[in-house]
């Protein structure tokens, strides 16, 4: 069984995002300790670029922030090494195309997996064009994570199938960012996905309090959190740890409330 698999049993998935270097890397290496010893399942490591199209000015400001502060892609692979040598914690990168074409393909998913990094989020890529980095992915034992939105439709399934690791279902139109209220059907997209394939399904973007996670996972089997959290790291910089430490604890601890059984009410009198 692979790690990103461990992380969906027997619970429900608090997967936290981090952009690396933010404030720098020697913070987010603690940040990393302390996320997984506060709760979280899986942690999604950004990989910071120049021109993130899905990210709100959360996640952008936090990826200038980074890349000013003179994070590489070397030094991230370079940290995840040493995050290895202390937790087997499953890890992600998520980052877009244009990071993972200019070292090559088959050298990215070759070096990420050295490292120790279970899988990669290309929120840029098509379906279409997933095969192109999906079979270098495969090849060196990583998880290509398919993403689905709220206007996939039919093509949820068709996504669904070829799905690996565990499925991203978008939870709102538009870029990342917290939102007042989540509308979208998440429940009914995870439905199909399940009809379709046994794979875990995680829901993402605009989700910041234990009442959204709650909800969300009432029919998900994991919630990701970037925002709220990258916030909090541009916030408070180098003094974030405790922060997010509390913060990914509430929203664990959210999700473990789902996991309980309800009272058999036929058992109830009056």
């Amino acid at each position: 069984m692979s790690r990103i698999q461990q992380a969906f049993q027997e619970k429900k998935a608090f997967i936290p995002f981090i952009t690396c270097g933010d404030p720098d890397l020697e913070t987010t290496e603690k940040l990393v300790y302390a996320m997984e010893e506060a709760g979280a399942a899986l942690i999604e490591l950004g990989i910071p670029f120049s021109d993130p199209t899905a990210e709100g000015p959360v996640i952008q400001e936090a990826s200038l922030r980074a890349l000013t502060g003179g994070v590489t892609t070397d030094k991230i692979f370079d940290m995840v090494k040493r995050i290895r040598q202390k937790t087997q914690i499953p890890l992600v990168f998520m980052t877009y195309a244009n990071v993972v074409f200019s070292r090559g393909i088959g050298h990215f998913a070759r070096q990420a997996a050295e490292a120790g990094i279970d899988g990669l989020i290309l929120p840029d890529v098509p379906f279409e064009e997933k095969e192109e980095f999906d079979g270098p992915c495969r090849e060196y034992g990583l998880d290509f994570i398919s993403l689905i939105a709220p206007t996939s439709h039919e093509r949820i399934r068709m996504i669904a199938e070829k799905a690996s690791g565990f499925v991203y279902c978008v939870s709102s139109l538009g870029v990342t960012g917290t939102r007042s209220s989540i509308t979208t059907d998440t429940g009914a997209m995870v439905r199909v996905v399940k009809e379709t394939k046994n794979i875990p399904c995680a829901v993402g973007f605009g989700i910041s309090t234990p009442e959204q996670a709650s909800k969300i996972g009432a029919t998900a089997d994991g919630v990701i959190v970037g925002s709220a959290i990258v916030k909090l790291c541009g916030q408070y910089g180098r003094e974030c740890v405790p922060h997010v430490a509390e913060y990914v604890k509430k929203m664990a601890a959210a999700l473990e409330k789902q996991e309980q059984p309800s009272p058999d009410r036929s058992k109830c009198v009056n």
